[in-house]
């Protein structure tokens, strides 16, 4: 049966160290799914920074959207971040223009993009092993004036939303103070 731990918390709030600390703690070899789309050199570069930190002792998957795939029965797997992951769902050219409203042709269809990634989660978290999954909280500050804006924090809200429910355990990064928020035994 798998555990399900999600970390949450604003951009730069020591998300990432905490999971790969904890990651390290259950285990001497996890599992590192990045599901980073590399966009432009800034990003590469924080990639490498990641990769540089973590060092040898990670097993290294690069998986942009289909997780699932990978065999991780067994393993401990960190998984950063779900904030990447619903990006390269939300900007894929096969949900690009689905929505049914005539006046948003150009805008992703939310609702068909959060059912195939719960489906792809669930597939994941179906295998034998101890997930941590690492997310942002964007929603916390004002509405957009933004429509796209708008309509991926919608999408993430409601994807956070459906791990938490389904997690053991949920944890809040605040200033790198972890505040755990959901303990489930």
């Amino acid at each position: 049966m798998s555990k399900i731990i999600l970390i949450t918390g604003g951009q730069r709030s020591g998300k990432s160290s905490y999971a790969e600390r904890m990651a390290l703690q259950l285990s001497p070899n996890p599992v590192y799914m990045a599901t980073a789309h590399v966009w432009d050199e800034e990003f590469r570069e924080r990639i490498r920074r990641h990769q540089e930190r973590r060092g040898p002792c990670w097993t290294n998957i690069e998986e942009e959207r289909l997780l699932s795939r990978h065999d991780v029965s067994g393993r401990v797997v960190l998984v950063d971040c779900l904030t990447l992951w619903c990006t390269n769902f939300f900007y894929s050219p096969e949900n690009q223009g689905q929505a049914e409203d005539p006046e948003s042709d150009a805008l992703p269809d939310i609702d068909h993009i959060l059912k195939e990634m719960c489906a792809e989660f669930d597939r994941l978290v179906s295998q034998d092993a101890t997930f941590i999954f690492v997310t942002n909280e964007i929603g916390c500050g004002g509405v957009s004036a933004n429509v796209l804006q708008r309509r991926f924090t919608d999408l993430l809200g409601w994807l956070n939303q459906y791990v938490a429910a389904r997690a053991d355990t949920v944890i809040l990064m605040v200033s790198g103070i972890a505040v755990r928020i959901k303990i489930e035994n």
